[in-house]
């Protein structure tokens, strides 16, 4: 059995699925999530609201000088 089997136990679109797996392979690394995994900035924000809507991540706006980013907080709501 995978440790990811409580992803698979939620509904959840393919889109989130694919984005959470994602932000859980890349924690704490740089990169642009929808130019990596091949899909639309607009899916990928779905999938964020996708994901946040089941609990499992939170995201808070962080501002800079001259950017801004999203810092994610991952959850595992495996049981």
């Amino acid at each position: 059995m995978s440790n990811l089997d409580y992803l698979y136990k939620i509904d959840l679109p393919h889109r989130a699925f694919t984005v959470y797996r994602y932000l859980l392979d890349r924690a704490n690394k740089d990169g642009e999530i929808a130019g990596d995994i091949k899909l639309s900035p607009a899916t990928v924000r779905r999938a964020i609201k996708d994901l946040k809507k089941v609990g499992l991540i939170e995201t808070k706006q962080r501002y800079r000088e001259h950017k801004s980013s999203l810092l994610y907080k991952m959850f595992n709501r495996q049981k």
